[in-house]
């Protein structure tokens, strides 16, 4: 048998080296993963201002009913969204986006105005459930909405619709507060 003979101080040598190449290996590919991750794929959009305009937070003002509220919010917040649809559909990503800055903080004025009326009575409860209804019919909305959208526009839209989830069980909180009697323990 013909071969080269290494010594054992060689060999264990030229293992450390290979380890010492294998670990610094690794060591830069994660360091170009990491790199990588870190670099935004594109510019994400600030999110819009929440808004309300003056002709509609007059109009709200003037309403004192939980009932005509939250229809009036209702109507003003779908107002928004086939606005934010047709924004959409012709291109105008911007104007499309503080529509739905302005539904947002429709949503979130209706809410607080529920939550400020006193939750014991039935009508302002009805007017919970009202309002979870009503924000139930714009989610399908704008994820339609969203498919559409330059990805740059999507974090947004989508953070959007988990609001609405949000408010929906703000809006269902009231509903099952302190009404709810405990059952007596089984002897």
């Amino acid at each position: 048998m013909t071969g080269i003979i290494l010594s054992r101080s060689t060999v264990m040598a030229a293992r450390r080296s290979v380890y010492w190449l294998l670990f610094l290996g690794c060591l830069v590919g994660f360091q170009c993963v990491s790199a990588y991750s870190q670099q935004p794929e594109e510019d994400e959009a600030p999110p819009p201002i929440k808004q309300i305009t003056k002709e509609e937070k007059k109009s709200l003002s003037d309403l004192t009913t939980a009932k005509a509220h939250t229809e009036l919010s209702l109507d003003l917040m779908n107002k928004r969204i086939e606005k934010a649809e047709l924004l959409n559909s012709k291109g105008q990503f911007e104007d499309m986006f503080k529509e739905l800055g302005g539904f947002n903080a429709l949503m979130d004025e209706s809410l607080a105005f529920l939550t400020s009326q006193d939750k014991d009575r039935n009508k302002v409860l009805y007017n919970f459930k009202r309002l979870d209804i009503g924000l139930r019919a714009f989610m399908p909305r704008l994820e339609t909405i969203r498919r559409d959208l330059p990805s740059r526009y999507d974090p947004y839209v989508k953070k959007l619709v988990k609001f609405i989830s949000e408010a929906r069980e703000k809006a269902l909180e009231p509903m099952f507060g302190n009404t709810v009697v405990p059952g007596q323990p089984d002897h």
